[in-house]
């Protein structure tokens, strides 16, 4: 190998160049920066002429600049290392002083190896602590999956709408059928306990649909907010089927005498012939369509994205893009009360189950609350508990509000004293439309992230409903829950985007026997 500055024909003169020569380029580096902190005019090439090198000089440049930054955080280090060393002096000072030195040694050393072995055992103490309390976590979080897959289990599935499932609503009085309302502009009725579609309406250019006796009201994005009647015959719960035998008995072949062809139907399964006919998923079967309406509201300038009954089944609310609220007359499709105020748009209301009240929510992340229980009066409340869109607040059978936001936090609020949540739910997720079972106080929170989780008044959680990779549970975003309580069976209704409804049994005794 060529060998600058001079021969040499030993070998460990030529093992000792390699050394010398990095010596001398560390040496050149350390002159370079100190000479360019002193006259920051010179330039970098003119100080490396006259050196031997290789490379090009912007490569060399660029590596002269990153070798340069390295020294400079050394020196940070070192300085850092010095004031660290003095503190520590001072400390032991203090400790030699209180008479805390050790006997037969250094002070110094002593105070120091006392100090370490102390940070070393709360650090030992902190790290047992966080791995307990990490594990506890773990094997509580497993023992809630499986608890939740025992106590949840799923019903039916409610396939028939060919687009995202907006909002769904359980009749409040016989018949019971589950309604559901859809970005495909239609609404659709369904048994519940066959999971067949009953009726289809098609008035509207959108739908969000609530239920009541034998109207329906929806709200749409064509502006207007439609009631229509229905009229429905539930269909029989049907046994299980026995898959041993077949509706359509086939045998295992069949030959033509005329040709000699044969086919084989030994693959066919009973469960796939029964299938036949069922919803498919493209859309409902051939059932009965609504497509005029009862009554017709038309005083919004927005898309309406919510309606509800008020208390007594004669009046019903809207809420609107528009950022207002009206209260109709049902009879004569007339604006009784236009409830304005929020600063924009408003996603949610909601009507108290007994009594004439009113909230309604909004993306100015607040939620008001409206008083009609006095019909020279209309009072109104301003509740500014979030830090996003409110997108939705719903009334109980007590004196509570349960608010859910964009924030990832659901809140509950006592009528009495509203200046502050007696309850606080933060979650991992924004929360949709939120519903409170009527006997158990239960709320259900639908989640962006596919999760629908519930929680008892106090923020305590109860479950979450099972969702697996074998297309069990919502596939996207969950939008609105709503329940339906018969004696102690209880179900709870889930919609989201995936364009489907689920039914779930719900175990309310054993769910509160694990609380």
């Amino acid at each position: 190998m060529p060998v600058e500055g001079g021969s040499s024909s030993g070998s460990a003169s030529a093992a000792r160049h390699p050394k010398q020569k990095r010596k001398a380029h560390s040496l050149s580096i350390r002159r370079t920066n100190s000479i360019e902190d002193r006259l920051p005019g010179f330039q970098r090439g003119d100080m490396l002429e006259g050196q031997d090198s290789k490379l090009p000089p912007p490569l060399r440049n660029n590596l002269l600049d990153l070798f340069g930054q390295i020294e400079r955080e050394f020196e940070n280090l070192y300085i850092e290392n010095l004031e660290l060393r003095r503190e520590i002096d001072s400390l032991n000072e203090r400790l030699t002083g209180d008479g805390q030195a050790i006997e037969g040694g250094d002070p110094t050393k002593g105070a120091l190896k006392t100090k370490a072995s102390h940070s070393t055992s709360q650090l030992s103490q902190k790290l047992k602590t966080t791995y307990k309390a990490s594990t506890s976590k773990i094997v509580s979080s497993f023992k809630a999956t499986a608890g939740s897959r025992a106590l949840c289990q799923l019903l039916k599935e409610y396939v028939g709408h060919r687009d995202g499932i907006w909002d769904l609503s359980i009749t409040r009085t016989p018949p019971v059928v589950l309604g559901t309302a859809s970005a495909d502009h239609s609404a659709l009725l369904w048994s519940i306990e066959t999971g067949k579609c009953l009726l289809r309406y098609a008035g509207h250019a959108g739908s969000d649909l609530n239920g009541s006796c034998t109207y329906v009201s929806a709200a749409s994005g064509d502006q207007t907010a439609h009631i229509w009647r229905y009229m429905v015959q539930l269909p029989a719960p049907q046994p299980p089927p026995d898959v041993s035998v077949s509706i359509f008995k086939l045998p295992s072949s069949l030959r033509c005498v005329s040709t000699g062809a044969s086919w084989d139907f030994s693959w066919m399964s009973p469960s796939v012939l029964l299938c036949q006919g069922e919803v498919d998923g493209e859309g409902p079967c051939e059932v009965p369509t609504v497509r005029l309406a009862t009554a017709t509201m038309k005083s919004h300038q927005g898309v309406v994205i919510a309606a509800d009954w008020l208390v007594g089944g004669r009046q019903v609310v809207t809420a609107s893009w528009d950022r207002a609220a009206n209260l109709y007359e049902v009879e004569t499709s007339e604006l009784v009360h236009a409830l304005t105020g929020h600063d924009q748009e408003l996603t949610h209301c909601c009507t108290h189950p007994t009594q004439r009240l009113v909230v309604t929510s909004s993306r100015d992340t607040t939620f008001r609350l409206w008083d009609f229980r006095d019909p020279s009066i209309h009072s109104v409340n301003v509740f500014q508990g979030h830090t996003d869109t409110v997108t939705s607040a719903v009334f109980t059978v007590g004196d509570n509000v349960v608010s859910g936001s964009d924030d990832r936090t659901v809140k509950v609020w006592d009528l009495k004293n509203m200046r502050s949540p007696i309850a606080t739910i933060r979650t991992d997720s924004a929360v949709n439309r939120i519903s409170v079972s009527a006997n158990q106080r239960i709320i259900a929170l639908p989640h962006d992230n596919r999760q629908v989780r519930l929680f008892d008044m106090s923020g305590v959680r109860l479950a979450r409903l099972p969702r697996s990779n074998r297309m069990q549970g919502h596939r996207r975003m969950v939008c609105c829950t709503t329940w339906n309580e018969e004696n102690q069976s209880c179900n709870l209704f889930t919609c989201g985007f995936d364009r489907q409804a689920i039914g779930w049994n719900i175990n309310i005794p054993a769910l509160l026997q694990e609380k």
